[in-house]
């Protein structure tokens, strides 16, 4: 591993530099960071394993600001090969780009290289996060993105203090081959074990050496802000704390209608703020994370759970000889906990982003499955995942292809997209069928007929200010897995979600016009759908996709073109100063 320099090590120390360039008022202030990526080697489970992290921490450093100031971050990448880093669930408003999409608003950072990312931050409060987004180096490349309120004044009482709960994985096999891997078809690797702040928790051991637990200190009678982050490639989780509940207060940088539980449900990509009082008698307890996953006949992975401590002032370091208390979870296969949750849900009313668009300008109906292609160059093969075949993943048939050496945006703004991608994107599938018949899983027979897909780069162009629907329709063609999806650049109204086949004339009266939750990754349950609105008011070029590693690596992705409006105000400006543009700047990619 190359060591980092005098200077870049005094980098790592220093993962925050805030200058406090006050406006008028002392509103706002430009947060400033400096992300030194490089390897390092750690050693888990009896096993010492080359890592991908910035400033030296897993998770990353967490990005604190207020809501309206400027975040300005330099990337330096010492990697072997090129990465983004992506500022998930940021709006961007006409900053489309600083949104780190890779291949898609820019090309990756050559190794060796440095990029400044600098965009605003208006009309958000609560968590967000940040992570590389380029192939599976998120895994470790990641951190909390908290925007506190610009008056410090919360829709709740005030916590005593706030806490990033950042549940992960622990991979042993190197992320660059997992990618290739994934690329091949193959989604049979797991992890380990999953994290909790990086810890795998005391259930995870080798040779008698037990695994470091994360420990939250409490003091008795005190409230406190967890901010529950999903980072993982594979998996949603279960949460839980023995003897505590939670007051769900906000997701994904908006606040909710205050929802109590005693469980949060959380996939990859998700933000879950609660609150949990210390209100227990002062002792030790266990908190739990545990990924859910189908039951057969869907591809099985081993049980992935880490294993925190909640740990209270005053109590003795033996727990006064008493059993620490484990929280009851679900059974891993049991993915109705999450369906629940996540309908229970409802949006805080916020008067200037809660009006719901009550007209519809265009609308789509977009299923998500896998598929297959043909190996090499042959037109015909055997499916039902024959070594004939690759597995893919899909939107509507179409398994998108990512570009390798050019940026959409950059093509898109240039006016040079031909012989890059079209912009006909299906807006419904190709032929209907029974979209959650479990006899679609294999073995088979039936998923043989609906399989056969193709690789493209499709798009779909919008006009500004057009008034979108759209309907994501989770299938069983092949598995079926829930689909968390995460559109860049716009917060989009969740208006429903709901079990089996959607039906138009039966669901669109489930429909919550009034206080529906504002989210960046919408939760399509397993076997059911959900139903979003927005507006084009951001223009740009903005990725929508799966948030399961494996699916968006395999193709269940697009992009959306916004045209911009009729006034400067509306429309996308010139790439900033410290944009670098993709071409002979020595990109180097694994």
């Amino acid at each position: 591993m190359e060591k980092l320099s005098m200077v870049t090590s005094l980098l790592c120390a220093i993962t925050v530099a805030v200058l406090a360039v006050a406006v008028v008022g002392g509103e706002a202030a430009v947060v400033e960071h400096t992300f030194v990526v490089h390897e390092m080697n750690a050693t888990h489970l009896c096993n010492t394993t080359k890592i991908y992290v910035v400033n030296g921490q897993f998770p990353g450093p967490t990005v604190d600001v207020t809501e309206g100031d400027t975040v300005v971050v330099h990337v330096i990448n010492k990697l072997p090969f090129g990465l983004t880093i992506h500022w998930h669930g940021v709006r961007q408003m006409r900053s489309c780009w600083a949104d780190g999409a890779g291949f898609v608003t820019e090309c990756p950072i050559p190794p060796g290289n440095e990029h400044t990312y600098r965009f605003n931050v208006t009309g958000q409060v609560g968590t967000l996060w940040w992570h590389a987004h380029v192939t599976c180096l998120r895994a470790t490349i990641n951190g909390a993105f908290i925007v506190r309120p610009r008056d410090g004044k919360y829709p709740f009482p005030t916590p005593a203090k706030d806490v990033p709960i950042i549940i992960g994985e622990w991979w042993e096999l190197d992320l660059i081959e997992l990618d290739r891997r994934m690329m091949d078809g193959n989604f049979d690797d797991n992890p380990l074990s999953a994290t909790i702040n990086g810890k795998l928790g005391d259930l995870s051991n080798c040779s008698r050496m037990v695994e470091e637990s994360f420990i939250l200190d409490v003091k008795h009678g005190e409230s406190y802000l967890l901010r529950v982050i999903n980072t993982a490639l594979f998996s949603e989780y279960y949460f839980r704390v023995a003897g505590h509940t939670f007051t769900v207060v906000g997701a994904d940088g908006n606040y909710l209608t205050p929802f109590k539980t005693d469980m949060v449900t959380v996939a990859p990509g998700e933000a879950i703020d609660v609150i949990m009082v210390a209100d227990a008698p002062p002792a030790h307890y266990h908190m739990i994370a545990l990924a859910n996953q189908p039951p057969e006949p869907d591809p099985q992975i081993p049980v992935f759970t880490s294993r925190g401590l909640v740990r209270y002032a005053g109590a003795t370091a033996n727990n006064n000889g008493l059993p620490v208390p484990m929280p009851i979870m679900p059974n891993q296969h049991n993915t109705m906990p999450s369906y629940y949750f996540h309908a229970n849900l409802t949006g805080l009313a916020h008067p200037e982003r809660h009006r719901v668009p009550m007209h519809v300008d265009e609308r789509l109906f977009v299923t998500l499955g896998l598929g297959s292609i043909c190996r090499g160059q042959n037109t015909t093969c055997k499916r039902r995942r024959s070594p004939e075949t690759i597995v893919v993943a899909t939107m509507n048939n179409v398994s998108f292809a990512h570009p390798k050496t050019t940026a959409l945006l950059e093509r898109y703004y240039d006016g040079t997209s031909k012989g890059v991608y079209t912009e006909d994107f299906p807006i419904r599938p190709p032929r209907p069928f029974n979209y959650t018949n479990r006899d679609l899983i294999p073995p088979g027979p039936l998923e043989e007929a609906l399989e056969p897909t193709f690789k493209a780069t499709k798009l779909k162009r919008f006009k500004y200010n057009t008034s979108v629907e759209i309907i994501f329709q989770s299938t069983t063609l092949m598995q079926s897995d829930s689909n968390p999806m995460h559109l860049h650049g716009y917060d989009v109204f969740l208006l429903a979600q709901g079990l089996g086949n959607f039906n138009a004339k039966r669901d669109v009266r489930k429909f919550n016009y009034h206080n529906p939750q504002l989210r960046n990754t919408v939760q399509v349950p397993r076997g059911g759908w959900a139903a979003i609105r927005f507006v084009t008011d951001n223009p740009g070029m903005w990725y929508l996709h799966c948030h399961f590693e494996f699916h968006i690596i395999m193709g269940m992705a697009t992009a959306f073109i916004v045209e911009d409006g009729p006034t400067p105000e509306t429309s996308l400006p010139p790439p900033p100063p410290e944009f670098k543009r993709c071409g002979n700047n020595g990109l180097s990619q694994p």
